[in-house]
């Protein structure tokens, strides 16, 4: 049987929730993994269970909106400075970890007390 367009869209998405759910098991200190298009727009994302948001819905579409128009602008630059490996954003309540494979942005952010981010860093980027 062949498979339709929204077939292929289902199973990419399924494969993302998966990312997703991988990248929760590396750390008790993520606190929420996500995976956003070139548009801001969420295509999956968990948060650990127990946990309460920090972002309003709204706050939260804004700020994924930011990231996408960051990633894209720095786009231009790649030929020239290479391409990017990750952005850490560090906040006094959470650290994001945003990092980018095949067009499409993971959104990570971890309690700010965690002491072993590179280690945590290095994994997500194994598990995407």
């Amino acid at each position: 049987m062949v498979k339709t367009p929204a077939d292929k869209w289902k199973e990419t998405i399924i494969g993302y929730r998966k990312h997703c759910q991988n990248i929760l098991k590396i750390s008790n200190s993520v606190r929420y993994a996500g995976v956003v298009n070139a548009y801001g727009r969420t295509l999956t994302g968990i948060i650990q269970p127990n946990l309460k948001p920090l972002l309003q819905s709204e706050d939260f579409k804004n700020e994924l909106f930011v990231i996408s128009t960051l990633i894209s602008l720095r786009k231009e630059s790649v030929s020239a400075i290479g391409k990017l490996e990750h952005v850490v954003l560090q906040h006094q309540k959470i650290t994001i970890v945003i990092l980018q494979k095949n067009n499409i942005t993971y959104y990570v952010s971890i309690n700010r007390k965690e002491k072993g981010l590179e280690k945590i860093i290095s994994l997500i980027k194994k598990t995407i």
